[in-house]
C-alpha cells in the first residue's frame, strides 16, 4: 500500500506531463474548429468529406468528423497519460498515426472522395510535424527508463 501511495504521491513523470498537454491541445482544437469566426466558413463546415470548405484558423480544412478526430484524441492523451506506460504509447502510436494520415494526405487526390476527412495542404504538413513531435516525445522523454511508472 506505501508503494502505491508514493507513487501517486511522487507527481507525474514528463512525458506523461507531455502527453497531457498534447491531449489539451487536441482537445482545444477539436473544440475551435466548431467555433464560428476561429473557423472562417463556418457555414460550409459539413460532416465529412473533401466539399467541406470549413476553415480552422483559415488554413486547416476542417470538417465535423474532423473536429470529432481531435477530440477523441484529446481524450485519449487525457485518459493514457495517467500512466508513464500509456503517456508513452499514446505518443508513440499516435505519431505513427499521423505519418500514416501524411502520406496518405500526399497520395489522394483532395478532390476525391478518399479525402473523406478532409485534409489540405496545411494539414498534411502539420501532420508530418506531429508524428515526427509524437514519436520524438515519446523517445526522448522515456529514453534511459528501465522501470517506468505505471
Amino acid at each position: 500500500m506505501t508503494t502505491l501511495h508514493n507513487t501517486r504521491t511522487a507527481g507525474r513523470t514528463y512525458v506523461q506531463k507531455a502527453t497531457l498537454a498534447v491531449g489539451a491541445v487536441f482537445l482545444l482544437v477539436g473544440v475551435l474548429g466548431f467555433v464560428p469566426g476561429i473557423t472562417s466558413q463556418y457555414s460550409q463546415l459539413q460532416f465529412a468529406g473533401h466539399d467541406s470548405g470549413a476553415m480552422l484558423l483559415g488554413l486547416f480544412q476542417v470538417s465535423v468528423l474532423h473536429n470529432i478526430v481531435h477530440l477523441l484524441f484529446g481524450v485519449a492523451g487525457l485518459a493514457l497519460a495517467r500512466t508513464a506506460t500509456g503517456s508513452r504509447s499514446y505518443l508513440l502510436f499516435g505519431g505513427a498515426i499521423y505519418l500514416v494520415l501524411w502520406i496518405y494526405g500526399l497520395v489522394v487526390d483532395q478532390e476525391s472522395a478518399g479525402n473523406f476527412v478532409p485534409l489540405n495542404g496545411f494539414d498534411n504538413w502539420l501532420h508530418l510535424l506531429l508524428g515526427i513531435g509524437m514519436i520524438a516525445l515519446a523517445l526522448i522523454l522515456t529514453r534511459g527508463r528501465t522501470n517506468r511508472a505505471r
